[in-house]
């Protein structure tokens, strides 16, 4: 039995197929040898993996430098006695727990929801009855019957395919049906997508009838594999999270260190040994930023809200500010780079040429001479030969254009949808009547390869016979061909085959046309009917054309630094002419043909995996490739330091989605697996959503980075407020209590302020932020440096000019106190922007930090002249006189930190050296 697993089946005759399964794809396999396979093999399920225990995942979430800090300040604040301001931090770390906790709960749902696409009904012979069994049930050699609407549910080797056409796009990611062959063996090596005698679990049946040997039942099928690899990727850390834990261990050992000076200087000053204690507690709650936690999440959040308004749902939290950080998009190109909507963009008929101008279903459109030189050709002006060829193309269908919620969508085969607009252009309409009436159809079949319709001319009239398909089937049945005027000429073969592959060379997919007759009074006709009896009328090529917003937003991404990658299932040539239109291959085609710019799977399978990195770094374009060769190209492009963003929609898609930096699900063709194995889903499938979101998320992350040059310096200040104090043998300038004051007051109306900040001008011309840069880059070093030590001076100058003028030490602290609140106040309209001056950019774009520092003010007035609020902070009134002081001290914080920027702006006078680092 275990000589069934890793057969090449593809590659092997049908006959010898049967022969190693032991099966007859007649008769079916007998009830015992049934139960015997079923126990060996196993139910024909995917085997889930094995699930970490709710309370293990839960405690996690704990598991992380800067959640030890908070711990820590929680118990600090305890010992204080300072129960509420303890609550409060407590409760930020709870709550980031069980956000994290949800999120990745509905994270493990991609194996469940893989699973869920094989709990499917099969039709089966067994013992020489047809039945239905459940899916499950299915064993290697079971005989399986396909028809239209069936989801295949198992490997399935084919024995016999009739008209068989199975959309694998979930699989392969190729846009179109593909038909199915039985007798045809097919290279070892062949691709997915290219096993035209196979049919895979999950895909579905579109068209036709077939029949097939089972090969592989659950975790030994193709979809079973991918579960595998989705399984084996490991969670990446996001920038933001790997650069936060870096920076929390810095603060951990920091503050640590600090704590102990502190400890240790004062026992050698002689104080107590409870009250040393007390004053290294104060130092150490006054280096924890209590805010920061809840901030990143404010301002992720908010960062969500925005990308939903651009069409971009976010599914994991941190995905918003990775998306700020992206040097690489992998992009699937149909329906992201693409309409999904097949649109005749070349028609040669006549011997001339003809460009069709319009996207998609829509109507607007015109048919005009190749180059563009002449007017549209309308109705009546139509050259006989291209107006027969759209005729025919309007007549030998059976789909039909329809307006739905305002979108125009096809009802059937998306290239006949794509032939009734090309008419359409032209004039030709089928709601406006006048068209001849069907009698017979003959539908397509792939043996035949075409598809021909018998058409009613009027009473005594020959009957007319359209017919549509493959350039060689339609020329087979060709004995002559309309020329220019509609002049009957001799077939010129050959040349409409230069033709075909000149348009198939543009990445089109190319029909041929043709028109024959039958004598009156026929109501029917077959194949006979039509070989060497028709004449060849023209060609139309058509494509999935690029959507014009996506165009734009892959030369942003390009102009941003970000590197754009097409990875596809399609044909290499259709991919090729798309990244083309789209501005993926200029750099390429300096030097290359178009078809040497795209990489291959068999290519790629060729490559060793120490030369992959720079192949996938080098190469836009990357068609028929397998679930492996994605999920191997997202992992060289981050072995050289790229944070990568995937988009995908198919089963095959969600390893490598679930491998990138980004996992991008298209929310509207996307399956189920693909999206819970994404971090984000775009609602439209848009390219420029993705664009987009990038925007937003460079936004997020700079304003992150604007809190945290906010908040550091007050930390480092009052740190060193409490430290100088103690080195000195003074009493302390600023209380804890005071500090859980300042930093939880400020923090709640001043920070979090930055996390409303819009985005600033430019975003999306900077290069991409280094993903190896840290937060505290010496640039920010500096900055905080220089205002934490301007708010020691501030603050202990003006304590100690109070006590110097007769204040009480509550005083003289209250005035402490309101140095730091204010440094921070003036210091936020300095942090709209790292680099650039507010009164550049306004003082009234963020209305919140108005209105945020005006309730500042209100609070700390309250803490200034309330009762309650003196007793409970020993804080005391002081004068106008002070506060005057104060406000001075506020205004050279400001003024010192502008003209730091104007120094940096001079030394660096082409502007920012990095998007999302204003401080280089």
């Amino acid at each position: 039995m275990e000589t069934l697993i890793g057969r090449h089946w593809h590659h092997l005759p049908a006959e010898e197929v049967a022969d190693i399964l032991g099966g007859d794809a007649a008769r079916g396999l007998d009830v015992f040898e049934i139960e015997r396979r079923r126990r060996h093999f196993g139910p024909n399920v995917l085997t889930p993996p094995k699930p970490i225990s709710p309370l293990v995942r839960f405690l996690l979430q704990f598991h992380s430098s800067l959640v030890y800090i908070l711990l820590a300040a929680a118990v600090a604040t305890g010992l204080l006695k300072d129960w509420a301001d303890a609550s409060t931090i407590f409760g930020v770390v709870l709550v980031n727990a069980i956000i994290g906790f949800i999120q990745e709960a509905k994270a493990e749902k991609a194996i469940q929801a893989l699973a869920e696409t094989m709990g499917v009904e099969a039709t089966v012979v067994r013992a020489g009855e047809t039945r239905k069994v459940p899916a499950a049930d299915l064993v290697p050699g079971d005989t399986v019957v396909l028809q239209a609407g069936d989801k295949v549910p198992a490997d399935l080797r084919l024995v016999a395919a009739r008209d068989l056409q199975v959309a694998e796009h979930a699989l392969t990611g190729e846009s179109l049906p593909v038909p199915k062959k039985a007798g045809d063996r097919v290279p070892h090596d062949a691709p997915l997508g290219d096993r035209l005698n196979m049919a895979y679990a999950s895909t579905l049946v579109t068209y036709g009838r077939g029949t097939g040997l089972v090969v592989a039942t659950g975790d030994r099928t193709e979809v079973g594999r991918i579960s595998r690899l989705i399984s084996d990727v490991r969670t990446l850390e996001t920038p933001l999270t790997s650069k936060i834990n870096r920076f929390s261990n810095f603060l951990l050992y920091a503050i640590l260190a600090l704590a102990g000076l502190t400890f240790a200087a004062g026992l050698l000053h002689g104080r107590p040994a409870i009250e040393t204690l007390m004053a290294a507690i104060a130092l150490a709650v006054s280096a924890i930023p209590e805010g920061l936690p809840a901030v990143v999440t404010v301002t992720l959040a908010i960062g969500v809200t925005r990308m939903a308004r651009r069409r971009a749902i976010i599914r994991r939290l941190p995905a918003v500010e990775t998306l700020g950080s992206v040097t690489a998009i992998c992009s699937d190109k149909t329906g992201t780079l693409t309409q999904n909507q097949m649109t005749v963009q070349r028609i040669f008929a006549g011997g001339s040429r003809y460009d069709v101008t319009g996207a998609g279903y829509d109507p607007a459109g015109e048919v005009r001479p190749e180059g563009g030189a002449h007017e549209a050709l309308g109705a009546g002006r139509l050259d006989p030969a291209l107006a027969e060829t759209l005729t025919c193309g309007l007549l030998c269908n059976d789909s039909a254009v329809v307006l739905s919620e305002g979108q125009r969508t096809v009802e059937g085969d998306p290239t006949e949808g794509a032939l009734i607009v090309s008419a359409g252009k032209a004039g030709l309409r089928p709601e406006a009547g006048g068209l001849p009436r069907r009698l017979d159809v003959i539908p397509f079949q792939s043996e035949y390869q075409y598809m021909a319709t018998l058409h009613d001319e009027g009473p005594a009239r020959p009957r007319t016979i359209y017919a549509k398909g493959s350039v060689e089937a339609v020329l087979d049945l060709c004995a002559r061909a309309m020329g220019r005027g509609g002049a009957i000429e001799e077939l010129q073969a050959a040349g409409i085959e230069r033709e075909m592959e000149r348009l198939s060379a543009l990445g089109l997919r190319v029909l041929a046309f043709a028109k024959g007759e039958l004598e009156p009074g026929r109501s029917s006709f077959d194949h006979g009917d039509l070989a060497g009896r028709l004449t060849f009328l023209g060609l139309q090529g058509m494509i999935d054309p690029p959507r014009p917003e996506a165009v734009s937003a892959v030369a942003t991404c390009q102009s941003a630094g970000i590197m754009v990658k097409m990875i596809t299932g399609d044909h290499p040539l259709t991919a090729a002419a798309v990244a083309g239109q789209v501005g993926l291959l200029q750099p390429c085609l300096a030097h290359e043909a178009p078809s040497a710019c795209v990489l291959t799977g068999r290519d790629l399978a060729k490559i060793e995996d120490s030369r992959l990195p720079a192949a996938a770094e080098d190469t836009a374009v990357f068609a028929r490739v397998s679930p492996e060769q994605k999920l191997r190209l997202v992992e060289a492009l981050q072995a050289r330091g790229h944070v990568v963003a995937m988009t995908g929609d198919g089963v095959n898609d969600a390893p490598a989605l679930k491998q990138a930096d980004v996992g991008v699900a298209m929310g509207v063709t996307g399956t189920q697996v693909a999206k819970e194995s994404a971090a984000m889903v775009l609602t439209d499938d848009n390219f420029a959503s993705i664009e987009a979101a990038v925007e937003e998320g460079r936004g997020v992350f700079d304003n992150l980075i604007k809190f945290i040059a906010w908040t550091l310096p007050t930390n480092v200040g009052e740190s060193l407020i409490i430290l100088v104090a103690v080195l000195a043998g003074l009493a302390l300038p600023v209380l804890p209590v005071q500090i859980l004051w300042i930093n939880m007051t400020t923090a709640t109306f001043l920070g979090t302020t930055l996390a409303l900040e819009p985005k600033e001008q430019g975003l999306m011309g900077r290069p991409p932020r280094d993903p190896k840069m840290p937060i505290l880059t010496k640039a920010l070093i500096r900055r905080v440096s220089l205002v934490g030590l301007l708010i020691l001076a501030g603050a202990f100058g003006l304590y100690e000019w109070e006590l110097a003028l007769g204040s009480s030490l509550d005083q003289a602290r209250t005035v402490a106190v309101a140095v730091v609140v204010a440094a921070e106040l003036f210091y936020l309209f300095n942090c709209r922007s790292l680099r650039v001056s507010p009164f550049r950019i306004g003082f009234a774009g963020n209305r919140w930090a108005l209105g945020g520092a005006a309730l500042m003010i209100a609070a700390q007035a309250s803490f200034t002249y309330a009762p309650v609020m003196n007793r409970f902070f020993s804080s005391a009134p002081v004068g106008a006189a002070s506060w005057l002081r104060v406000g001075a001290v506020g205004l050279a914080v400001f003024l010192a930190v502008e003209a730091e920027k104007a120094l940096a702006r001079r030394r660096d006078r082409s502007g920012p050296a990095s998007p999302l680092a204003p401080l280089p």
